[in-house]
Order: structure tokens, then sequence, then C-alpha cells
């Protein structure tokens, strides 16, 4: 008798000798990953002084030509980075890059990312403002589970030094 596989991410998993409770962390390996390889095509646009590319191509008005380049360098930085070959490989950034991208889209949305870097011309903001917004799509995607864990700025320690002083 045939064995069926309901879900592809479970054979894959069983196919590379992981158990299904692993693969969350492999999805978050490659989710990050594939992040930080659109971050970096982005960030090399932003320099080159591109920044209504980046904005157009986030948006989806970017004409189809440099939609389809940025994609492909963005694959291309992808595949390096997870070290996969053929078919898998393609298979793995063909489901992981939108999904990237579709999140970085919607907290761009959310944050009010492009009207931010449309009012601040300099590159330097732009590359701030972008730093910013793939942080916070790292926290959408891969949010903190549970334990509370934030990042205090030095200005956060110094005011609760003075409240904990006056009590």
């Amino acid at each position: 008798m045939k064995k069926l596989t309901f879900h592809p991410i479970f054979s894959a998993a069983k196919a590379t000798g992981l158990l299904a409770w692993q693969t969350g962390r492999v999805f978050q390996q490659l989710a990050k990953k594939a992040l930080d390889a659109v971050q970096e095509v982005l960030q090399a646009e932003i320099r080159k002084g591109n920044v209504q590319l980046v904005t157009d191509f986030l948006t989806d008005k970017a004409l189809p030509a440099a939609k389809a380049l940025l994609l492909e360098r963005m694959a291309t930085r992808l595949l390096v980075r997870i070290g996969l070959r053929g078919a898998l490989a393609s298979n793995v950034v063909g489901w992981i890059l939108p999904f990237v991208l579709e999140r970085l889209v919607k907290v761009g949305v959310k944050t009010g990312f492009f009207e931010k870097v449309k009012s601040h011309g300099t590159v330097t903001e732009a590359l701030h403002r972008l730093e910013e917004l793939k942080r916070a799509t790292w926290k959408f995607i891969a949010p903190d589970a549970g334990s509370g864990a934030e990042l205090v700025t030095e200005e956060e320690i110094v005011e609760q030094k003075l409240l904990n002083t006056k009590a």
C-alpha cells in the first residue's frame, strides 16, 4: 500500500532527517536569510541613489523589468546563502522569498515606511529607515514567544534610574 503524505513540509523534513518540531527553526533560519538577502539588494540600490526605485518596488509600482531584475538579484543572493543546489533550492527560494517580501510590504504600510522615505530624501536616512523596516519585519515574522525580552535603550535606563531614586 502506498503511503500518502499530506504535508510537503513534513516530507521535506523527513527527507532531511528532521523531526516535525524542528522545521520551525529551519523556517526561521530560511526567513532570516531571505530577509537579509532582500535587505542587501535594497540597500545596494539605495546606495546607488535609487531610493525611488526601492519605494516603487515595495509599493508594486515599479516597471516590470526593474521588478524582475531586483527579484533575480534577491533570489541569487538567497541561493548563495542557503547553500542548497538544484530544484530543491529553487523551490525553497520560490516559496520563502514571496513570503518575506509580502511581510516586508505589510510592515512597511503599517509603520508608514513609504511616507517617511519619501519625505526624507537623503540616502543615509533611507538606509536607516530600511534597517528599521527589517527589524520590524523580523519581529512580525518571528515574534518573541512570550519571554518578554525587550531591547532597552540607554534613555529608558536613565529614566528608570531617575524614577527609582525619586521613590
